[in-house]
């Protein structure tokens, strides 16, 4: 029975039209990762797109393959860290959350910290980070902010903070001001010099 359903699934993933722009070669190769992909239970369609988004943007095969493999890699890691009932948007939000650099650690404690859907509070830790808050200082916050604070909270407080780096404020001193103003406890910023107070960014 086993076999039947790897059968049906290479069928599946053979059979997607949208893998046809790649030549025969990379086809193969990612129907291969694709496949072994939904064996071990991940997500098949973000593999799809980032090949497809590799044929976009006219990058060479072996290129492609290798973002696919890495991708599907990433995801396995996620998917570790955030248990087996992990759905794919988390998942893909994790993987953006490591990428930034946020340990699989860090994606447990979430998990065990905050109600599921995780996917804002993931995505919120990447943009924190890829705004130039450290990310150790974004972790903790995102994690003492993780039991108690909505979805609309998390997306008002990442918006606050990218209003105050565009202001001229340092990132994770905005981060830290902003947590310390939205009663957000136990998050501390290492770039704040210590005795020092943060202080909020001027406005015009």
């Amino acid at each position: 029975m086993m076999l039947t359903v790897l059968l049906l699934m290479t069928q599946i993933a053979v059979q997607d039209p949208r893998l046809e722009r790649l030549d025969p070669e990379t086809r193969s190769l990612v129907v291969s990762v694709v496949d072994s992909a939904r064996a071990a239970g991940l997500p098949s369609e973000p593999l799809i797109q980032r090949a497809l988004e590799g044929v976009t943007k006219g990058a060479p095969s072996p290129r492609i393959v290798a973002a696919v493999r890495r991708l599907a890699t990433d995801l396995g890691t996620a998917r570790e860290a955030l248990g087996s009932r992990a759905t794919a948007p988390e998942l893909e939000a994790g993987v953006a959350a490591l990428r930034a650099g946020a340990s699989p650690q860090v994606l447990t404690q979430l998990r065990d910290a905050r109600p599921p859907p995780l996917t804002m509070a993931l995505a919120v830790l990447a943009d924190l980070v890829a705004s130039g808050v450290p990310v150790d200082s974004a972790s903790a916050i995102v994690l003492a902010a993780a039991p108690t604070a909505r979805d609309a909270d998390l997306v008002e407080f990442r918006r606050a903070v990218e209003r105050d780096i565009s202001l001229g404020a340092p990132p994770g001193a905005a981060a830290s001001v902003r947590a310390l103003n939205t009663g957000i406890r136990g998050a501390t910023d290492a770039s704040i010099p210590p005795g020092q107070p943060p202080r909020p960014p001027s406005r015009p």
